[in-house]
């Protein structure tokens, strides 16, 4: 008798173990702060704001669509290999319409905006983006429109727009189309991201490869018939093409998606005037340009609405990363597993 309950006593103290050591991925998690995660999300529009200075001096003109392809598809099936997952059920659709949106659609209207506008106005198209995620997160997360997220989205897009528009900037319609599209479709991809989150076990690096190869697929065929046989390179666009896929593309859309389940979606969206910002001070330094005093206001207008979005509206306590579940609750988290 006294020797079963020994054995009976003993696994009382095994449940402690796996308590403590279930505890230390979320620790890792908090240990990074908001604003860490906030910098290394803005390292991706600051890339991004290169795109229409490599476009029209180092990509050769007129093929747009295969310069979304030669962005999309190398630097996907790269991620893919570092991944190594692919998406199962719900989230193949899940992934191809992420792929669509974010790339296959945003990466050529990106490309035609670039080319039939000045680097300015194309520039200044895409800050309307804070403005469509703003009324989008209403509609598709149930997000209530708070008149802070709209002020700093609109003062934030007139900044933008004394920065790099001039009395030289010219208009054309096909230009301008595309560029509002685009800012439309990037838009809704970064709020269905922030909707759907990440499947458990899942890196971002594997979502960032479903979304470049599937929107590269995308394209593919598209290119062949609309644009024919690629265009002759030289060491100057194969640069230019490596740059925009590799760093444009491959790291800083994975930082971007990260980034994103961590941050609440509008704060990310602010973010995205860093972009125009950057595109208009390489044409100074690199070009030659020069800021007027309207520039130079519209560059305060700008930085302040995009730093004041970072402080305002979380929830006090909120842990970074606090979305919308698959219920589009207020207030809901996104899943998180471990990176």
């Amino acid at each position: 008798m006294s020797s079963s309950v020994k054995t009976l006593k003993t696994p009382k103290t095994l449940p402690a173990r796996p308590a403590r050591n279930s505890e230390k991925p979320a620790a890792r998690r908090r240990a990074l702060p908001l604003a860490a995660v906030t910098a290394l999300a803005a390292f991706a529009p600051l890339v991004w704001g290169t795109t229409y200075l490599v476009t029209t001096d180092f990509l050769p003109a007129g093929h747009p669509l295969f310069a979304g392809l030669a962005r999309a598809l190398p630097a996907g099936l790269v991620a893919l290999a570092l991944g190594r997952a692919l998406p199962k059920g719900v989230w193949l659709f899940r992934a191809a319409t992420l792929g669509l949106l974010n790339i296959g659609f945003f990466f050529p209207l990106l490309f035609i905006s670039a080319e039939h506008l000045p680097g300015g106005v194309a520039a200044t198209l895409g800050a309307a983006q804070p403005l469509v995620v703003v009324f989008l997160a209403v509609a598709v997360l149930k997000e209530r429109l708070l008149f802070w997220r709209l002020a700093w989205a609109v003062t934030g897009a007139a900044g933008v727009g004394f920065v790099v528009l001039g009395r030289s900037a010219g208009m054309d319609v096909l230009g301008v189309a595309a560029g509002l599209a685009g800012t439309a479709s990037m838009a809704l991809g970064i709020v269905l991201t922030k909707k759907w989150g990440r499947p458990a076990g899942v890196r971002p690096i594997a979502m960032v490869g479903w979304q470049l190869t599937a929107g590269g697929l995308f394209l593919l065929p598209v290119t062949l018939l609309v644009e024919g046989f690629p265009p002759v390179f030289d060491a100057r666009s194969v640069g230019g093409y490596l740059w925009l896929g590799l760093v444009g593309g491959l790291l800083a859309y994975a930082l971007w998606f990260w980034a994103i389940g961590r941050l609440p979606v509008t704060r990310a969206s602010l973010l995205g005037f860093l972009s125009p910002l950057m595109a208009a001070t390489l044409g100074v330094l690199l070009k030659g340009e020069s800021f007027g005093p309207l520039q130079t206001l519209g560059l305060v207008l700008a930085f302040g609405a995009m730093l004041l979005g970072q402080l305002g509206g979380g929830r006090p306590g909120g842990r970074p990363g606090g979305g919308q579940s698959g219920g589009g609750r207020p207030g809901g988290r996104l899943p998180r597993p471990a990176a």
